[in-house]
Order: structure tokens, then C-alpha cells, then sequence
């Protein structure tokens, strides 16, 4: 009984309150899982404003002692050695958030080997607010440049095959459309942000739809990383449905009404950055 006992307390410090995400040997998951935003235990039920110029520093392949260095200690408890670091970070954002502070929680996970490997974002208040926020502070930008925002609507048609969602169903087309895309990223001298929406027609159900239209946006935000755009402020966000920009009668026939709804699928691209 009393090893039961002790085995069991063992565990339980292992485990700490981990979030639950299931984490890949590669460092990667499908669903990542929160902690309750005011459950922190570092920097008591606050969390931090991180330094944004050692925020844009992150970088895949980062050791823990790294990442320590640039952002602190994990500020929620994920047991012994845990495979995912979890933060709540405030930002200072005139006219956003709450009392001009928008809050995000930030999580880093780790591959078998301990070294980060994906970075997650998710947005607490407000609940709809884009995270990250513009992480290079406007009084260090040259006097030459000029903010710009832009946006880029790609089709999901063209982008990728039917019904499919990952970088190796994408159509040739649609991999032109992404160069085209990293180019025109390319013209900017500074990235602040990049929000990635994934957008499906009414057909099928909400729940796949909302699965389908996430990963969509997923496998566009991965394209981009891999050809060289910091990970940490890009934020991929499915919408499902939501927000259709053209309406069909459902008298037509399937093949019709498919068409018909072909402008309702894409992905929405927003860029934030400096230019000159």
C-alpha cells in the first residue's frame, strides 16, 4: 500500500497540471490544449509584457536555457520536464484590449530531443483579438518607413485539391499563388504580424467545416515558415463559414451550388509590417 502510495505522488509531480495537448516526438501537435489564462504560478494570476525585441528572437531548434534567456521561466505548471512551455503575455496596443492591453497565451512545444520546435498563440482578451499584436515597438522605426497593412485573399480552390488541407495536396497553382504571396512579403523591410484565415462554404457540417477551414490555415501558415518567416509572428486562425461573401440559392444542383459557392472558400492573409 505504501508503495502505492509513494508510486502515486511520483506520478503526480510528473504530471503537474499539464494541459493535456498531446505533443508529437517531433515537437508538433493537431490540438493544442490551455491552461485556465488566470491559473499561472509564476508572476501570480498576471503573467508579463514580454520584451518584444526577445520575443521576435524565438526560433525553432531553441534549447530550454535559450528561451529562458529571451522570455523567462514557463509561468504555468506543466510537471517534470515537461514537452510544452506555457505564458501569458500582455501587450501594449492603443485603442485594443482592455485598458489599451491585449492578452495572449503563448505556448512553445518541444520535440523528444528538448529543443522548441512549434509556437501557439491563443487569444484571451480580447477573446477575438489577433495575437501577437505588432511586436516591433513604432519608436524604433526609421523615420522613413511607413506602417502598412495589407491583405491577400487566396482561393482555396486553387490552392489546394478537393476536400484536401495539407502542403502535399496543394495544386500547382496554389504554390504559385504562396510564391507569389512570400514575394509580396518580401517588399515589406519589417514583419510585425502575420493572421492567416481559413474560410469554407455552408456545406457540410460546423464542425468539420471549422476543422477543415484550421487546417487549411495551418498548412499555409507551415509553407511560409518554411521558407524563412518567423514562426512566432504568424497566427493561423479557421473561421469555418463564417463570414461568406457571396449567397446561392439552394435550388441549384450540386455541381451548381458547389461553383456558386467556389468565392466563400479561400484563405484571408493579413499582413502588418513597416515599408518604405
Amino acid at each position: 500500500m505504501r508503495k502505492l502510495i509513494i508510486l502515486s505522488l511520483i506520478v503526480g509531480l510528473m504530471s503537474g497540471c499539464s494541459t493535456g495537448t498531446i505533443i508529437t516526438k517531433e515537437g508538433t501537435t493537431e490540438l493544442p490544449k490551455w491552461h485556465q489564462a488566470e491559473k499561472v504560478i509564476f508572476n501570480k494570476d498576471s503573467g508579463t509584457f514580454p520584451n518584444l525585441q526577445s520575443l521576435n528572437q524565438l526560433r525553432e531548434g531553441m534549447t530550454k536555457d535559450q528561451l529562458y534567456e529571451l522570455i523567462g521561466r514557463p509561468q504555468y505548471d506543466d510537471g517534470w520536464r515537461p514537452r510544452e512551455w506555457n505564458y501569458l503575455f500582455h501587450f501594449t496596443t492603443p485603442g485594443q484590449g482592455s485598458n489599451n492591453v491585449t492578452t495572449c497565451q503563448f505556448k512553445v512545444l518541444f520535440d523528444q530531443n528538448m529543443y522548441a520546435r512549434s509556437f501557439y498563440w491563443n487569444p484571451i482578451n480580447p477573446q477575438d483579438g489577433v495575437c501577437p499584436p505588432v511586436l516591433i515597438p513604432p519608436a524604433k522605426k526609421p523615420i522613413a518607413e511607413k506602417v502598412s497593412t495589407q491583405r491577400y485573399t487566396l482561393g482555396a480552390d486553387a490552392l489546394f485539391k478537393f476536400d484536401k488541407s495539407d502542403i502535399q495536396n496543394l495544386n500547382p497553382k496554389g504554390r504559385v499563388d504562396l510564391d507569389n504571396l512570400i514575394a509580396e512579403l518580401g517588399k515589406f523591410k519589417v514583419l510585425n504580424a502575420i493572421n492567416i484565415l481559413g474560410y469554407t462554404d455552408r456545406l457540410g457540417s460546423v464542425s468539420y467545416n471549422q476543422k477543415l477551414s484550421q487546417d487549411r490555415a495551418d498548412s499555409i501558415k507551415q509553407y511560409l515558415v518554411n521558407r524563412g518567416i518567423n514562426p512566432i509572428i504568424v497566427n493561423s486562425q479557421g473561421q469555418g463559414s463564417a463570414q461568406p461573401v457571396t449567397e446561392c440559392e439552394n435550388n441549384l444542383s450540386r455541381t451548381q451550388l458547389i461553383n456558386c459557392l467556389a468565392p466563400n472558400r479561400r484563405v484571408v492573409v493579413d499582413v502588418d509590417g513597416y515599408i518604405e
